[in-house]
């Protein structure tokens, strides 16, 4: 999503089985700034398109969130316990559009524009990974660049020209949407339909979600860590992650209530992508 959607999996699932095991004042918009080897410029969408749902590979949007019990979110320490000097991050108030419904039922994804190639998409993609989106108020948020080939590999199995029924487009599936409302927020002007950008601000989306659920649950701490994660999916700030990309961060984390993971396959596959996935070697 980035307010995004349940992209395109059913290829991803597809390709899974080949090979791959498938809101606010914000704090002054910042620009995002490139780290040095990023190429210039650039769903995520979390609604599912018929091809994804077809193969099952992420619920319906009745379905019932996982039976594991849910952690609490951390202990705030009272006024008395904080210390004067360890100030509290802002939390992000302004959020990226809600995800849409899912497209039709058997409609099929279409392609638009001239395909990159495998090589191509994979320097846009680890370009996007290397970016520090968060310069000044959180500089120490990092976007793995496993989790960001293996979130393109779900969700579009690495095909920059689909266009999913819901409208999700390209490698990362973001939302025309949400990809407006990205550009509005950090002051941008990238276009969904170019591969580079496309992978910019489905990493960007990643980045604001680690940041939004990071303040709300995990007091600032931003590791999209694995081993940070127990056998319950709600553990860890990754899989929280990797749900709000697919299923919007509203219906994860509300800031309300635990953290709640509402597509517990679709946390696997991804999980499962970053170490398995044959995109690691391209």
């Amino acid at each position: 999503m980035l307010g995004l959607r349940i992209g395109v999996g059913a290829l991803a699932v597809v390709l899974l089985t080949m090979g791959c095991a498938g809101e606010h004042v914000p704090e002054a918009a910042e620009p995002i700034v490139e780290s040095s080897t990023t190429e210039a410029s650039p769903t995520v969408s979390t609604a599912t398109p018929s091809a994804r749902t077809k193969l099952g590979d992420a619920p319906s949007r009745s379905a019932v969130p996982s039976s594991s019990p849910s952690v609490p979110p951390a202990s705030k320490p009272t006024a008395a316990e904080s210390s004067p000097a360890a100030a509290k991050p802002t939390p992000e108030t302004q959020a990226p559009p809600p995800p849409p419904e899912p497209g039709p039922t058997g409609c099929p994804p279409r392609h638009e524009g001239t395909p990159a190639s495998r090589t191509q998409m994979r320097s846009a993609l680890a370009n996007a990974a290397a970016k520090t989106y968060w310069p000044t108020s959180a500089p120490d948020i990092r976007i793995p660049s496993a989790l960001v080939k293996a979130t393109a590999w779900q969700e579009s199995g690495w095909q920059s020209t689909i266009v999913a029924c819901d409208g999700g487009i390209g490698l990362m599936q973001v939302m025309p949407a949400t990809a407006d409302w990205m550009n509005q927020r950090f002051g941008q002007n990238y276009d969904v339909r170019d591969y580079r950008d496309n992978a910019y601000l489905g990493a960007n989306y990643l980045a604001w979600l680690t940041k939004y659920i990071g303040d709300l649950y995990f007091d600032g701490d931003y590791r999209l860590d694995a081993t940070l994660c127990s056998a319950e999916l709600d553990s860890c700030l990754l899989n929280a992650v990797i749900a709000s990309y697919n299923y919007g961060h509203a219906a994860v984390a509300s800031g309300e209530s635990p953290i709640t993971i509402p597509n517990p396959r679709y946390v696997g596959n991804v999980r499962a992508l970053m170490t398995e996935c044959v995109c690691l070697a391209y």
